[in-house]
């Protein structure tokens, strides 16, 4: 008799009267909104405008939609196009099966196109919603547990995962619960990249990277533990040889982009400070008052001075014509003293 295990919900799906509700694109929704908040916290506190995260998201996330189908199908096309399938199921993404690799790479295309149209570098807005990304996948892998999918091998440990349905093969039983373990492990990459960028000063798409390499390398002993089909080569699982390449890409990228564009960008987003947005705007009108209130006090000083400069002028220009006047008035009397003997002479 089992004493703990985790249980799998009798269903995926509640109806609001016709309108199914399912627990895979409830997680998915979830995990986009905390990806959108955080990555516009994080842009804006970099100098961007509030809502330019949501408004490239709304390239982003259909794109990464896209595309994490579109993996999903190609390599795993059996489900869909073997004999006695019906390909029309290729198309029901609610019943589960997206590809992270997939998502974020056509995502990355839906991004650049939005940044581009904004005027906005492409790996300033990736380094902004990095750890927003990670915990939308923690959020998104609890929708593999709505739809009793994506386990490991069988385990006998206290948080096993219990698998009630037997649909497309499934054999019930207590498995690695998969889904937590990599839900978990997101959680711990979100917060590695939010430590590593305010400790390092991450830029030009290092924050980026870092998330991609830290994923990977859970991401390939998790796959490892997994037992559902899938391609191999050389008896390796495929997505853990995609997540050793990709791992080894992101790696070269830091140490390149280290190398080539060290620091962060000052500017992330054109014209963002004159709207009064962004985080420096405290500053800079705190700056516009001091200098407003020093030009007063200059110009007041200024004039004081002129004024007083005048005053003296104006004494010593009144000085001299008073000096003047009673040289004159002076001269008047000698002029009558002298006049006055010429005649007293001729008498």
């Amino acid at each position: 008799m089992e004493l703990a295990y985790i249980p799998s919900p009798a269903r995926g799906v509640l109806y609001l009267g016709p309108i199914p509700l399912r627990g895979y694109a409830f997680c998915i929704i979830i995990g986009v909104f905390v990806a959108v908040w955080l990555g516009n916290k994080r842009w804006v506190a970099r100098g961007g405008r509030p809502g330019t995260v949501a408004d490239i998201a709304v390239w982003a996330v259909p794109f990464g939609l896209v595309g994490g189908r579109l993996y999903h199908v190609i390599t795993d096309y059996e489900l869909y196009f073997s004999e006695g399938r019906d390909w029309v199921d290729a198309f029901k993404i609610w019943e589960g099966g997206l590809g992270i690799w997939g998502a974020i790479a056509l995502g990355a295309v839906g991004a650049w196109i939005g940044c581009r149209r904004r005027g906005i570098p492409l790996p300033a807005w990736a380094d902004a919603v990095a750890p927003g990304i990670a915990f939308a996948q923690a959020f998104g892998r609890w929708g593999n547990w709505f739809n009793q999918e994506l386990y490991g091998r069988e385990t006998h440990v206290p948080w096993a995962l219990h698998i009630t349905s037997s649909t497309d093969g499934r054999v019930p039983g207590y498995y690695h619960p998969t889904f937590l373990y990599e839900s978990l492990w997101c959680v711990g990459v979100g917060f590695l990249v939010i430590w590593a960028d305010r400790r390092f000063k991450l830029g030009h798409g290092r924050a980026f990277a870092l998330y991609v390499a830290a994923y990977c390398v859970g991401r390939a002993w998790i796959e490892y533990m997994r037992v559902d089909d899938a391609h191999h080569i050389l008896g390796v699982r495929l997505n853990d040889w995609t997540a050793i390449g990709v791992f080894l890409l992101a790696v070269v990228y830091i140490v390149l982009s280290s190398r080539k564009r060290p620091g962060r960008e000052e500017i992330v987003e054109p014209g963002a400070s004159d709207t009064g947005t962004g985080a420096d705007d405290p500053v800079d009108l705190g700056k516009d008052e001091d200098e407003a209130t020093t030009d007063k006090a200059a110009s007041d000083k200024a004039t004081a001075s002129g004024k007083a400069t005048d005053k003296p002028t104006d004494r010593g220009k009144d000085e001299a014509e008073d000096e003047a006047k009673d040289k004159d008035e002076d001269a008047e009397p000698s002029e009558k003293t002298e006049s006055a003997a010429e005649s007293a002479k001729k008498v």
